[in-house]
């Protein structure tokens, strides 16, 4: 059985990245794929190791039916770009930190997760952590979208 991993990663892994975690693995469990797709998320910057994702965040994440209680915060490791098929950015500063970090034969890992979207033309998810608490509704709608996308994506990569 082919597996295929994914990391999410934004700043500190307390909005964004948890976000896009735990709507993926919902949309992967759904599908029935759990047992062949990893996923996690990280941080490029260490401020928030060990913390739950941001209460708005899980809020608003909980409003759709997602669960964030159990994730908690990492930065991302050296390690992280083996270990990982896929190394997905939220935003361009944030895929600049991974591109400096990732030693150069695992670079054709790295892409921004916007990428895989079909109703988004946006490159960048932007960060809900300074707004309104409709920053957190529109980074799920990207997220959701994203997801669905990349999912489309992977489901290709494994019937091969």
């Amino acid at each position: 059985m082919k597996k295929v991993s994914v990391l999410f990663c934004c700043m500190g892994n307390i909005c964004r990245s948890p976000t896009a975690e735990a709507v993926f693995r919902a949309k992967v469990e759904e599908a029935g794929l759990a047992r062949q797709i990893l996923i996690d998320s990280v941080g490029t910057h260490d401020y928030h190791i060990g913390d739950p994702p941001d209460l708005r965040t899980q809020r608003a994440a909980s409003q759709r039916g997602y669960d964030l209680s159990s994730l908690r915060g990492r930065q991302v490791e050296v390690a992280d770009f083996t270990r990982f098929d896929y190394v997905l950015a939220m935003d361009n500063a944030n895929m600049a930190i991974l591109y400096r970090l990732c030693p150069a034969q695992q670079r054709e890992r790295l892409g921004l997760f916007l990428e895989y979207a079909n109703s988004h033309g946006e490159r960048e998810v932007p960060d809900p952590y300074y707004g309104g608490e409709d920053g957190f509704e529109r980074v799920l709608d990207m997220v959701e979208d994203a997801a669905d996308g990349l999912l489309q994506h992977i489901r290709k990569q494994l019937i091969v």
